[in-house]
């Protein structure tokens, strides 16, 4: 059975940084495209950020110069680092497999992707 497990939200200050990483069991992530997304307080859930398995990237433009999104194959892991980090990025963010990494987040979901639970990323002074 494929699962996803998000892990390093929390609470950190505006213009600080932080690393959530993505542990996938039941499966090897070697042939996947993985994806970032996040869901703010009464608003859709939006893609972050995808990787695909040859490593090729893809950012929203809101965060584009301030994450970046990385893979480590053999730990079973895909790790999003997030600098100057700005209230706006409140939300719980989601690591997602099998996604269809485009350049365009709107064209990054399908019906056969598996979802983490969520981690909760606070950004406040």
């Amino acid at each position: 059975q494929k699962q996803l497990v998000e892990s390093g939200g929390g609470l950190v200050q505006p213009g600080g940084s932080m690393i959530l990483s993505c542990l996938a069991s039941g499966f090897s992530l070697d042939y996947y495209a993985m994806a970032w997304f996040r869901q703010a307080p009464g608003k859709e859930r939006e893609g972050v950020s995808c990787i695909n398995s040859r490593a090729g990237t893809h950012y929203v433009d809101s965060v584009k110069g301030r994450f970046t999104i990385s893979r480590d194959n053999a730990k079973g892991t895909v790790y999003l680092q997030m600098n100057s980090l700005k209230t706006e990025d409140t939300a719980v963010y989601y690591c997602a497999a099998n996604v269809d990494c485009a350049p365009s987040p709107i064209g990054w979901i399908n019906p056969d992707m598996t979802w983490g639970q969520g981690t909760q990323v606070t950004v406040s002074s």
